[in-house]
C-alpha cells in the first residue's frame, strides 16, 4: 500500500490527519519519514491506526524525526520505573503491573496530564514531536484532546497579538502540579524543575506559521506581576481551547498518535481509576531553546 493522509474531520482539513498504508513495526523508509514530517507540518497531529508495537519498534520509528528525550520529567525514577529512560510511562501501573492506589504519589502527579499542556515545555529545550502508543485502554473515557495553537493565534484580535508577540514565560512542573494542590516535591525535584524561559509566540521553522506556546507549566511572564501574568495566561488558554480549535481522539487498541508540541496543546480526559490505562510515549527533542529560535 502507498502511504496516504486524509483529514480526520473534513470540516477542519488542516488539523489532525489519519495515516493509512504504513506498517510501522516493519520499519519505515526515509521517503516515508519525509512524507510523515510533511503531514505533520500541515496537520499538527497524525493518527496511525492498527499499529501493534513494542518499545524497540516505537523507538526505532521515533528516531527518524530527531534525537529522543530521556524521560527525566517523570516523577517515578530509579527502581520505581517500569520502562526504559527512552519511554515516558503514561499509565496507572506500578512496576508489578498493578493499578496504582488512589493516594499513590505517582498517580497524583500524573493527574497533571489532564491539564492543557505542551510536552516538556518545562525543559530548557522543549519537545518537538510526541508519539503515544496505546497498549491497553480502559473500557470508557481516557480520550486525549488536542488544541490547534496556530488557529488560536490566527483568531486573536490585532491588539492582543501585539501585546503578546514578544513576551517570555517561565515554565515549571512545580507550577502545573501546584495548581492541583500537589506540592509534595523533594528538594532534588525542586532543584531539577526550576522555571525555564519560553517564548509565548513561536514561528514554525518549516511552515513559517505563528502559534501560541501555552501550557499548564507556564506560571509567570518575565517583567509582569504574577497575578496579571496568570490572568493573561488563563485568558489565552480559554481562548485557545474553545471547541472550534479542539479535536478529541477516541483511543482504540494499538493506535499510535503523533503530534507537534510546537503548534498544539493536549490533555488527557478522565478514565475509571480502577481500570488499566497503559500508553507508552516517545518524545523527540526540539533543536534548541525557544529563545534561540527565530522569532
Amino acid at each position: 500500500m502507498t502511504l496516504s493522509i486524509r483529514p480526520a474531520d473534513p470540516a477542519r482539513p488542516d488539523f489532525v490527519g489519519e495515516v493509512a498504508g504504513l506498517d510501522i513495526a516493519r520499519g519505515i523508509t526515509p521517503a516515508e519519514a519525509a512524507a510523515i514530517e510533511a503531514g505533520m507540518d500541515r496537520y499538527g497531529v497524525l493518527v496511525f491506526r492498527d499499529q501493534p508495537l513494542d518499545d524497540a519498534q516505537q523507538v526505532a520509528f521515533s528516531r527518524h524525526f530527531g534525537p529522543l528525550e530521556m524521560a527525566t520529567g517523570d516523577i517515578a525514577q530509579g527502581g520505581q520505573r517500569r520502562l526504559s529512560m527512552e519511554i515516558n510511562d503514561i499509565s496507572n501501573l506500578d512496576c508489578d503491573g498493578a493499578v496504582l492506589g488512589r493516594d499513590d504519589r505517582r498517580r497524583l502527579f500524573s493527574l497533571g496530564n489532564m491539564l492543557w499542556h505542551s510536552d516538556s515545555s518545562f525543559k530548557p529545550t522543549p519537545a518537538k514531536y510526541s508519539m503515544l502508543s496505546a497498549r491497553v485502554i480502559p473500557g470508557s473515557g481516557g480520550n486525549t484532546e488536542f488544541a490547534d495553537m496556530r488557529a488560536a493565534w490566527d483568531a486573536l484580535d490585532e491588539e492582543t497579538k501585539a501585546l503578546v508577540r514578544d513576551l517570555v514565560c517561565e515554565h515549571s512542573q512545580l507550577f502545573s502540579r501546584g495548581t492541583l494542590g500537589f506540592d509534595a516535591f523533594t528538594e532534588e525535584e525542586r532543584a531539577k524543575w526550576q522555571p525555564v524561559p519560553q517564548r509565548l509566540v513561536r514561528r514554525h521553522p518549516r511552515s513559517g506559521r505563528l502559534s501560541l506556546f501555552l501550557s499548564a507549566h507556564a506560571g509567570a511572564i518575565r517583567g509582569w506581576p504574577i497575578p496579571e501574568a496568570r490572568m493573561l495566561l488563563r485568558d489565552l488558554t480559554e481562548h485557545a481551547t474553545q471547541r472550534q480549535f479542539v479535536h478529541a481522539h477516541v483511543w482504540r487498541p494499538h493506535d499510535l498518535v503523533m503530534w507537534d508540541n510546537r503548534v498544539t496543546m493536549h490533555r488527557a480526559r478522565r478514565a475509571p481509576p480502577d481500570q488499566v490505562r497503559d500508553l507508552h510515549r516517545t518524545t523527540v527533542a526540539d533543536s534548541a531553546p525557544t529563545l534561540e529560535q527565530a522569532a
